[in-house]
């Protein structure tokens, strides 16, 4: 049974493309919202971004649009964006992330957009936000991992700088644009009035430095790579096994006398260089060769089960189809399929309201005649800047 979810009374329209913009739409859809994509004549460029490619769209388009129905609609036409601004009479967000400066070149910036729709949350996603030095430039996720110094601090000690192999900016710049729609909606059910959210692909880099920056703010030094071992927490890092490597995160001294006590070594903690969290990070080096040599009789996946449940918080270093195959990853619903389709499934969960899977991403402008009936506007009448309607699916 589908649940209509905490959102279900919430109108989107989904303007945005790439990363950002589409995976604030996703979680806003996966929560019941009614969300619309709408897609440039050219189509999300991610549609092209693969293999693989499942019905000629590319997975990395497949893991952003879940729940959403397509359109796809010529704003660089007068007419196409007088149908945008029909498809906003009854809509509650606009989520876009065209370059700073075109929708107000198309007279459809947000001043304009809260004149005609005072309700409406406007929710922008951006390289550098629209002022400063560097306001309206065009970024990507790693290029904003090299300007806000991500890249500076990941990377195997003393070796060069490495981009995090996973497109972390743009993801946490998506969960900040939807904390904001969030928080934009709660507000105006007090005051009636929308506003504009705006979420910088740079802002959002520079917030993730933890504990860097904290560590920078008050001891002047700046960090460097250090591989998987943490600046401030040791043991935190991994550890070679008899088989494969395992991370130990070990946080206080109860923990690390109980990692000690599993691994046969119970007086270690009594150790003058190993007695408090201050002491083991001094000693990080003489600390990683007493625990490693005794880890080299344990083999990794039973010392990492034996090690969690006896509270210490580790873990086996798993490939990505080990965490799919996960009975855990099951249960926790973290793996969605629609016909054809899979899906990494929502991780916020809600008792009442859970997210709810109902619609594959949509092929491309496969919605349009649908979309347009609802509101009671003519596709006949936009035909002119509908590519894609009635079937021709082809980005």
């Amino acid at each position: 049974m589908l649940h209509p979810g905490s959102l279900a009374n919430l109108k989107v329209i989904d303007a945005s493309r790439v990363l950002g913009g589409p995976y604030a739409g996703q979680i806003l859809a996966d929560h019941g919202a009614d969300v619309i994509k709408v897609e440039p004549p050219a189509g999300d460029e991610t549609r092209g971004w693969g293999p693989p490619f499942l019905d000629g769209a590319a997975s990395y388009f497949l893991g952003l649009n879940r729940n959403k129905r397509g359109i796809a609609v010529d704003l660089a036409q007068e007419a196409g964006r007088d149908l945008l601004l029909e498809l906003l009479e009854d809509a509650d967000v606009l989520i876009e992330n065209f370059k700073t400066g075109t929708l107000e070149r198309w007279g459809l910036g947000h001043e304009a957009l809260s004149t005609r729709f005072p309700r409406l949350i406007h929710a922008r996603v951006s390289g550098f936000g629209a002022d400063g030095p560097m306001g309206g430039l065009p970024g990507y996720d790693a290029a904003i991992q090299a300007l806000c110094g991500i890249m500076s601090v990941n990377g195997e000690q003393g070796g060069q700088p490495l981009r995090v192999g996973l497109p972390v900016v743009d993801m946490v710049t998506g969960l900040n644009a939807t904390i904001g729609i969030l928080m934009a909606l709660n507000e105006r059910a007090q005051s009636g009035k929308g506003q504009f959210v705006e979420a910088s692909l740079y802002d959002c880099g520079v917030s993730l430095l933890h504990p860097h920056l904290p560590n920078y703010y008050l001891s002047g030094k700046v960090a460097g790579t250090s591989g998987n071992a943490h600046p401030n927490i040791c043991p935190y890092d991994t550890f070679a096994t008899a088989t494969t490597p395992i991370f130990l995160a070990v946080g206080n001294n109860r923990q690390f006398a109980t990692l000690c006590r599993e691994i046969g070594l119970p007086d270690l903690p009594e150790d003058a260089r190993f007695t408090n969290n201050g002491t083991r990070n001094i000693h990080r080096d003489a600390l990683k060769v007493e625990l490693e040599a005794a880890l080299s009789g344990f083999d990794c996946a039973t010392l990492s089960d034996r090690l969690i449940k006896a509270g210490v918080p580790c873990g086996a270093v798993r490939s990505i189809d080990q965490v799919i195959a996960d009975p855990h990853t099951i249960h926790r619903e973290m793996v969605v399929d629609i016909g054809a389709y899979r899906g990494t499934g929502s991780p916020i969960k809600l008792s009442r309201t859970p997210a709810s899977y109902r619609r594959a991403p949509p092929q491309f402008a496969e919605h349009s005649t649908e979309v347009l009936q609802e509101r009671g506007l003519d596709a006949n009448h936009y035909s002119a800047v509908l590519p894609g309607l009635d079937g021709d699916h082809g980005a």
